[in-house]
């Protein structure tokens, strides 16, 4: 038996009954287990992320996945990944950001958060409202230092970019 590796897979494809249920059955069929996953649609296209772990090589996870691939029309890749540090720092506020729908709104947002020492640690977009007046919507969950004044730094972009941004400290849950 070879050492346990971590994979990075992903698939992606038109939204559809059964991807999860097919593509973690051949996973759990090759003897992977799922370290992490996320997934979502964005605007009809289905797109997942996992970590998995297995005793297999990527060579032999690829050719397991690649019938499901095809019964499922998605696309799946598998990559070696390094082992990282599962301390990470929790997310501390949400970031909210609604305007009229123009490149470089996540662009600038973004590295205004870098750029106060913030690390996003997850980030949802989608286009809302109706056809006749959509509004750009943008979910950033962020870690950043307590004295880091997110919301000061964000409003002279959020004035430059034409957008609203708000602020909120996310409340830790404590199981």
């Amino acid at each position: 038996m070879s050492a346990t590796g971590l994979y990075a897979v992903t698939v992606i494809g038109n939204d559809r009954s059964g991807i999860v249920a097919g593509v973690t059955k051949a996973l759990y069929d090759t003897g992977c287990n799922l370290e992490d996953a996320t997934s979502t649609i964005l605007r009809g296209h289905f797109s997942m992320m996992l970590i998995v772990s297995s005793d297999a090589d990527a060579g032999r996870l690829r050719s397991a996945l690649t019938d499901v691939a095809g019964d499922l029309g998605v696309t799946i890749t598998v990559a070696p990944v390094e082992e990282a540090a599962l301390e990470v720092d929790a997310p501390t506020h949400m970031v909210s950001v609604y305007g009229a729908d123009h490149p470089g709104i996540v662009f600038r947002i973004s590295q205004a958060l870098a750029d106060a020492g913030a690390n996003v640690t997850d980030m949802t977009s989608r286009i809302i409202g109706s056809s006749d007046e959509p509004v750009y919507a943008l979910m950033l969950e962020v870690a950043a230092a307590a004295d880091a004044d997110l919301e000061e730094k964000l409003a002279g972009i959020a004035s430059e970019i034409g957008v609203d941004v708000s602020v909120h400290p996310i409340e830790a849950d404590i199981l």
